[in-house]
């Protein structure tokens, strides 16, 4: 039977890490997803509202195919310079592409990013002519390690989800095979992530040990189609956004990544309601760590690691926002 691994988290994939850091003034953050070299990816992005740097590079035919690192970041456009600092770090450690090495060249790191709106959260964002988002990319870089922080931490922390508390949620599942594939997701949602006048998150159906608290709807009563729950009253275009990352430890093609990240999306409608709205910036991104061969017919794996990916990034949603909402009950 498959389980989440060790940690629950999307660093259980190995040759993962992830770094986050936070401006408690600002109000915002920053997660980098780091692989240990170069990983295979690709990206899905589906909101109305993106905000979002470098993610052609992951698109079909083109050069690069892959990233050395993910940025997720608050701070709405302000927030994309974060990958400024995430670049500064691989740079120092040597890391980048580069079709011919040249001395005295340095590789260009790669880093595609995404952002979500945390603008109006009452975070003191006076911050002068240069913004924190560089500098919060870098201390996340230097930070990346096994462990981190769900809830109000990373690019999650100031975050909101519909009318609760957003947040940084991860989750993870190992099959009885040995496959890994992990989540992370920074929720900012306008939809709501819970059952109408119930305690159960949507995604529900798909946790595991009471990782989001174990409330169960009641499913003999139906609900209206029109009632979204406790989704955000006046939601305003690229204000309301989820960003996230699959990674696997199996080998994809940059094309098999981008079906997994068509197929991840599939978790965020699970989780959330309304989702994909246009006022939504909502963005996949995969990354391979190629640490596992597979051999065999590959439409039934990518078709399995797809499904995987889905049902854990809407574990991931559902955890980053029970975290937030245990933070900030009263002590």
């Amino acid at each position: 039977m498959a389980m989440p691994g060790s940690r629950n988290l999307i660093t259980d994939v190995p040759g993962i890490r992830v770094g986050q850091a936070e401006d408690a003034r600002v109000r915002s953050g920053v997660t980098v997803i780091l692989p240990e070299s170069f990983a295979v990816g690709a990206v899905a992005v589906v909101g109305g509202g993106p905000g979002t740097r470098e993610t052609d590079v992951l698109r079909g035919g083109r050069l690069v195919g892959g990233a050395d690192a993910i940025c997720l970041s608050g701070g709405s456009a302000f927030g994309l310079a974060a990958a400024d600092g995430v670049m500064s770090g691989l740079k120092a450690a040597g890391r980048g592409f580069a079709l011919v090495a040249r001395p005295g060249v340095p590789p260009t790191p790669i880093v595609p990013a995404a952002i979500l709106y945390d603008l109006a959260n009452g975070g003191d964002k006076d911050w002068g002519e240069v913004a924190p988002y560089a500098a919060m990319g870098r201390r996340a870089f230097d930070a990346a390690g096994d462990s981190f922080r769900l809830g109000r931490a990373g690019a999650g922390a100031g975050a909101r989800a519909g009318q609760s508390p957003g947040g940084t949620g991860s989750a993870s599942i190992v099959t009885a095979d040995g496959l890994t594939v992990g989540a992370l997701a920074a929720v900012n949602s306008f939809g709501s992530v819970r059952v109408p006048n119930s305690a159960a998150f949507w995604a529900w159906p798909y946790e595991i040990g009471g990782e989001f608290g174990g409330a169960r709807p009641d499913v003999t009563q139906a609900f209206d189609a029109e009632d979204w729950g406790a989704a955000k009253a006046n939601p305003a275009p690229r204000e309301n956004t989820t960003i996230a990352c699959i990674a696997t430890d199996v080998a994809l093609t940059r094309d098999e990544a981008e079906r997994v990240a068509q197929m991840a999306l599939a978790g965020m409608a699970r989780a959330i309601r309304p989702v994909f709205a246009p006022t939504d910036g909502d963005v996949v991104f995969v990354m391979s760590t190629e640490r596992c061969q597979i051999e065999g017919a590959r439409p039934q794996l990518i078709a399995r690691i797809g499904e995987l990916a889905a049902s854990t990034l809407a574990r991931a949603i559902a955890r980053g926002v029970y975290e937030a909402e245990r933070q900030e009950q009263p002590a």
